[in-house]
């Protein structure tokens, strides 16, 4: 199962920050360059296909429902956002086996942009993943942010990790949150399964969000875990000695939470050294989320000192 964000047509957990845009919308007040900041899975994305739907099917046939949330499967804008043909909304994402936005991706969108426009329809710009663009790609793409042309919105994704000062400053900052408990329904009412059916409180007992636990669960099902009945410590030891990491690499931010989660279980005033080794392990996770390093080492080491020492 792959939940596309694009395809989500029900918007759950956000309405008062979506009902903040449609306000700034109709006032024709939106900033032009929104940054949407929040952990990774929380539906930031989905949140910005509703919020250009909006904007884009205004005068159409079967517009976005307000009252609802929701997207119409038979508006033109939507289906032509799903062709990936909309004149009026452009996509920008890591492509498929590259490891940065490459600055080509860039300088094509510049060029698309200073294109004269199909219609007078408003122009958006999704940039998924920006702490994926890398230098060069960043350079580029703050020439056009800093003197957009009219009439085109910016709305840049970041996953809580490091972006560059000088994008992040050119952009008006929205946090994106939700709490334990709002994560477990929406993630149920997207998948309509009920979460805590299928997973155990050991593996719940952290903080998730929606796109993670949906994950989790189709992990579970491609490879025959029974989440309701397996520990934490085997679940890691199974995702660590089968390299599951090298696999499956969207879960690794949600392994990382279960790590936290096993120290917090284990950990005692007494006990300093493991104390200590929580601190350690805290801190490389941090790092490797933020600066992308190798997971591969903090896994195992993981593994060496603490699951098998």
């Amino acid at each position: 199962m792959n939940i596309n964000p694009s395809s989500q047509i029900s918007l759950y957990g956000h309405n008062i920050l979506f009902d903040k845009f449609i306000e700034l919308i109709q006032k024709d007040k939106l900033p032009n360059k929104i940054l949407l900041s929040g952990e990774k899975g929380l539906g930031k994305c989905t949140l910005a296909y509703h919020l250009v739907n909006f904007a884009l099917s205004k005068n159409e046939a079967n517009p976005y429902d307000l009252n609802n949330f929701k997207i119409s499967t038979e508006n033109k804008s939507y289906l032509l956002v799903q062709n990936q043909s909309c004149p009026n909304f452009t996509l920008i994402d890591v492509e498929q086996d590259k490891k940065n936005i490459d600055i080509n991706q860039i300088r094509e969108l510049i060029n698309n942009l200073n294109k004269s426009s199909f219609n007078s329809k408003p122009r958006f710009v999704l940039i998924d993943n920006i702490d994926l663009l890398n230098v060069n790609s960043v350079n580029a793409l703050l020439k056009i942010l800093e003197e957009p042309n009219d009439n085109i919105f910016f709305i840049l994704i970041n996953n809580n990790k490091k972006v560059l000062p000088t994008l992040k400053s050119r952009c008006i900052n929205f946090k994106v949150f939700l709490s334990s408990k709002d994560s477990i329904e929406i993630a149920s009412k997207i998948l309509k399964k009920k979460i805590n059916d299928l997973i155990n409180f050991d593996l719940l007992d952290s903080y998730k969000t929606p796109g993670q636990l949906i994950d989790l669960i189709v992990f579970s099902e491609n490879y025959e875990i029974d989440m309701k009945n397996i520990i934490l410590k085997e679940f890691l030891l199974k995702f660590i000695n089968e390299k599951i990491y090298k696999k499956e690499k969207k879960l690794n931010h949600l392994i990382y939470s279960f790590i936290e989660v096993y120290f917090r279980k284990n950990i005692s005033s007494s006990n300093i050294s493991l104390l200590n080794f929580y601190k350690y392990f805290l801190k490389k996770i941090n790092n490797t989320k933020i600066y992308n390093l190798d997971e591969e080492t903090l896994f195992l080491e993981f593994e060496d000192k603490i699951l098998n020492g």
